[in-house]
Protein backbone atom coordinates (compact mmCIF):
# COMPACT_ATOMS: atom_id res chain seq x y z
CA UNK A 1 0.00 0.00 0.00
CA UNK A 2 1.40 3.42 -0.94
CA UNK A 3 1.20 6.39 1.38
CA UNK A 4 -1.29 9.10 0.54
CA UNK A 5 0.54 12.33 -0.28
CA UNK A 6 -0.65 15.69 1.02
CA UNK A 7 -2.22 16.68 -2.29
CA UNK A 8 -4.21 13.43 -2.36
CA UNK A 9 -5.45 13.77 1.21
CA UNK A 10 -6.26 17.45 0.64
CA UNK A 11 -8.32 16.62 -2.47
CA UNK A 12 -10.11 13.89 -0.51
CA UNK A 13 -10.82 16.34 2.33
CA UNK A 14 -12.30 18.72 -0.27
CA UNK A 15 -14.46 15.88 -1.63
CA UNK A 16 -12.67 15.93 -4.99
CA UNK A 17 -10.80 13.54 -7.24
CA UNK A 18 -8.72 14.35 -10.28
CA UNK A 19 -10.87 14.19 -13.41
CA UNK A 20 -9.69 12.77 -16.71
CA UNK A 21 -7.71 15.29 -18.75
CA UNK A 22 -10.02 17.35 -20.92
CA UNK A 23 -9.54 16.57 -24.60
CA UNK A 24 -8.07 19.52 -26.53
CA UNK A 25 -10.64 21.44 -28.59
CA UNK A 26 -8.02 22.70 -31.07
CA UNK A 27 -4.38 22.18 -32.11
CA UNK A 28 -2.56 22.00 -28.76
CA UNK A 29 -1.67 19.60 -25.95
CA UNK A 30 -2.97 19.87 -22.38
CA UNK A 31 0.47 20.30 -20.77
CA UNK A 32 4.13 20.36 -21.70
CA UNK A 33 7.32 20.13 -19.66
CA UNK A 34 10.46 22.11 -20.31
CA UNK A 35 13.26 21.73 -17.79
CA UNK A 36 11.77 21.87 -14.31
CA UNK A 37 8.58 23.63 -15.39
CA UNK A 38 5.23 22.29 -16.58
CA UNK A 39 2.99 24.70 -18.47
CA UNK A 40 -0.66 23.85 -18.93
CA UNK A 41 -2.81 25.03 -21.77
CA UNK A 42 -5.77 27.11 -20.73
CA UNK A 43 -8.25 24.88 -18.94
CA UNK A 44 -12.01 25.39 -19.00
CA UNK A 45 -14.46 24.50 -16.20
CA UNK A 46 -15.49 21.13 -17.62
CA UNK A 47 -17.31 18.64 -15.42
CA UNK A 48 -17.97 15.29 -17.10
CA UNK A 49 -17.41 16.87 -20.51
CA UNK A 50 -19.84 19.77 -19.95
CA UNK A 51 -19.08 23.38 -19.01
CA UNK A 52 -20.18 24.24 -15.47
CA UNK A 53 -21.40 27.66 -16.65
CA UNK A 54 -21.63 29.70 -19.84
CA UNK A 55 -21.89 33.41 -20.49
CA UNK A 56 -20.29 36.63 -19.32
CA UNK A 57 -19.42 37.27 -15.70
CA UNK A 58 -21.42 40.22 -14.45
CA UNK A 59 -24.30 39.38 -16.80
CA UNK A 60 -25.39 35.71 -17.18
CA UNK A 61 -22.86 34.39 -14.63
CA UNK A 62 -22.49 35.62 -11.04
CA UNK A 63 -19.12 36.34 -9.47
CA UNK A 64 -19.60 33.38 -7.08
CA UNK A 65 -20.45 30.96 -9.92
CA UNK A 66 -17.45 32.23 -11.89
CA UNK A 67 -15.22 31.77 -8.83
CA UNK A 68 -16.38 28.14 -8.62
CA UNK A 69 -15.71 27.78 -12.37
CA UNK A 70 -12.15 29.06 -11.81
CA UNK A 71 -11.72 26.41 -9.11
CA UNK A 72 -12.82 23.74 -11.60
CA UNK A 73 -10.39 25.13 -14.19
CA UNK A 74 -7.56 24.76 -11.66
CA UNK A 75 -8.65 21.19 -10.87
CA UNK A 76 -8.57 20.41 -14.60
CA UNK A 77 -5.12 22.02 -14.86
CA UNK A 78 -3.89 19.76 -12.05
CA UNK A 79 -5.27 16.77 -13.95
CA UNK A 80 -3.20 17.82 -16.98
CA UNK A 81 -0.06 18.15 -14.83
CA UNK A 82 -0.76 14.79 -13.17
CA UNK A 83 -1.19 13.04 -16.53
CA UNK A 84 2.16 14.38 -17.70
CA UNK A 85 4.44 14.06 -14.64
CA UNK A 86 2.33 13.08 -11.62
CA UNK A 87 1.39 15.54 -8.90
CA UNK A 88 3.95 13.95 -6.56
CA UNK A 89 6.57 15.70 -8.71
CA UNK A 90 5.16 19.19 -8.05
CA UNK A 91 7.55 21.35 -6.03
CA UNK A 92 5.34 24.44 -6.18
CA UNK A 93 2.81 26.29 -8.29
CA UNK A 94 4.76 29.17 -9.81
CA UNK A 95 2.12 31.17 -11.69
CA UNK A 96 -1.57 31.24 -12.49
CA UNK A 97 -3.05 33.17 -15.41
CA UNK A 98 -6.81 33.55 -15.39
CA UNK A 99 -9.06 34.96 -18.08
CA UNK A 100 -12.58 36.15 -17.24
CA UNK A 101 -15.18 36.74 -19.97
CA UNK A 102 -16.51 40.01 -18.58
CA UNK A 103 -19.69 41.97 -19.18
CA UNK A 104 -19.11 45.69 -19.88
CA UNK A 105 -18.14 47.45 -16.65
CA UNK A 106 -17.35 44.24 -14.76
CA UNK A 107 -14.06 44.61 -12.87
CA UNK A 108 -13.94 41.90 -10.18
CA UNK A 109 -11.69 39.57 -12.20
CA UNK A 110 -9.29 39.13 -9.24
CA UNK A 111 -12.14 37.84 -7.06
CA UNK A 112 -13.11 35.32 -9.75
CA UNK A 113 -9.56 34.01 -10.16
CA UNK A 114 -9.27 33.72 -6.38
CA UNK A 115 -11.31 30.55 -6.94
CA UNK A 116 -8.27 28.98 -8.61
CA UNK A 117 -5.69 30.56 -6.30
CA UNK A 118 -7.43 29.60 -3.07
CA UNK A 119 -7.99 26.06 -4.35
CA UNK A 120 -4.31 25.58 -5.24
CA UNK A 121 -3.31 26.77 -1.77
CA UNK A 122 -5.81 24.31 -0.24
CA UNK A 123 -4.28 21.46 -2.24
CA UNK A 124 -0.56 22.29 -1.90
CA UNK A 125 -0.36 24.58 1.16
CA UNK A 126 2.46 27.12 0.94
CA UNK A 127 3.70 25.43 -2.26
CA UNK A 128 0.38 26.39 -3.88
CA UNK A 129 0.84 30.12 -3.30
CA UNK A 130 1.89 31.72 -6.59
CA UNK A 131 2.31 34.79 -8.78
CA UNK A 132 -0.80 35.58 -10.80
CA UNK A 133 -2.55 37.58 -13.48
CA UNK A 134 -6.34 38.02 -13.70
CA UNK A 135 -7.42 39.39 -17.07
CA UNK A 136 -10.84 40.51 -18.27
CA UNK A 137 -11.65 39.60 -21.88
CA UNK A 138 -14.66 40.03 -24.14
CA UNK A 139 -14.93 36.40 -25.29
CA UNK A 140 -13.58 32.97 -24.40
CA UNK A 141 -13.86 29.62 -26.22
CA UNK A 142 -17.27 27.91 -26.11
CA UNK A 143 -18.76 30.91 -24.29
CA UNK A 144 -17.06 29.79 -21.06
CA UNK A 145 -16.88 32.47 -18.36
CA UNK A 146 -13.39 31.52 -17.14
CA UNK A 147 -10.16 29.96 -18.43
CA UNK A 148 -7.12 29.22 -16.25
CA UNK A 149 -3.57 28.09 -17.01
CA UNK A 150 -0.85 27.24 -14.53
CA UNK A 151 2.91 26.91 -14.44
CA UNK A 152 4.24 24.35 -11.96
CA UNK A 153 7.81 23.70 -10.89
CA UNK A 154 8.48 19.95 -10.77
CA UNK A 155 11.27 17.62 -9.64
Amino acid sequence: MTAVTNWESNLTRLGLTLPPVAAPVAAYIPAIRTGSLVYTSGQLPFVNGELSAVGKVGAEVSTEDAKEAARLCALNALAAVHALVGLDAVVRIVKVVGFVASAPGYNDQPIVINGASEFLAEVFGDAGVHARSAVGVSELPRNTPVEVEIIAEVK
